[in-house]
């Protein structure tokens, strides 16, 4: 078994508590699917959100999801001028059989520009 580290970003329509949690679980589900992972082979999750979000912790969304046995955490993003914003960060650390090479990272809606090379065609 190997540790793997998936990335992802999702963009947040407005700062509310629901529009935080609904697009931060939205990207997890995708995450999780699109990598094939157990809730149990999750390790950690880092978030981070732009400063322009502050309603709700992204992580919200990770517990209603079942995800309660893994380390969470939530971080400001770092303020770069014309950055991205109402944009969350993750990275999930995983239990995995795939190479990292093979793990999937998904960046949905505004965030797909962060890394083009990266969002399916």
């Amino acid at each position: 078994m190997n540790i793997g580290a998936i990335r992802g970003a999702i963009t947040v329509q407005e700062n509310t508590p629901d529009g935080i949690i609904q697009d931060t679980s939205y990207l997890l589900q995708e995450i999780i699917k699109r990598n094939h992972i157990f809730i149990s082979d999750i390790i950690s999750i880092c978030f981070t959100a732009t400063d322009d979000l502050d309603a709700a912790y992204p992580a919200v969304a990770a517990r209603q999801l079942g995800i309660t046995q893994a380390a969470l955490m939530c971080f400001q993003e770092m303020k770069v001028i014309n950055s991205l914003q109402k944009c969350i960060r993750v990275m999930i650390q995983v239990k995995t059989e795939s190479a990292q090479a093979d793990i999937q990272h998904v960046y949905l809606k505004q965030a797909a520009t962060l890394r083009p090379d990266l969002v399916e065609k």
